[in-house]
């Protein structure tokens, strides 16, 4: 299993159960073949440019250990997924 780090953002107007659930899926895809090392609900703050005319957003950090399928799993739930406005997938090499 490789180490990697996703950073996603989720939608401004989403309300904290939701926040809670779409992290809940997240880390359920995650888990399905992998594990979480570090979750971090960052917190609602200021984008560094408009997204869709959206100016704000809730950040969540998560690093985790997984197979090179889970991650492909895992951008494809993101990229359907409508509360997520912006992600990145990376590995980590640290």
């Amino acid at each position: 299993m490789r180490k990697y780090e996703v950073m996603y953002i989720i939608r401004p107007d989403a309300e904290q159960e939701t926040v809670q659930a779409v992290t809940e899926k997240f880390q359920g895809i995650i888990s399905n073949g992998g594990e979480v090392t570090k979750h971090d609900v960052i917190g609602k703050r200021r984008l560094a440019y408009e997204i869709n005319k959206l100016r704000d957003g809730h950040y969540v950090l998560v690093h985790f250990n997984a197979t090179p399928e889970v991650v492909a799993e895992l951008d494809r739930v993101m990229k359907i997924t409508d509360e997520v406005i912006r992600y990145l997938v990376v590995k980590d090499v640290a």
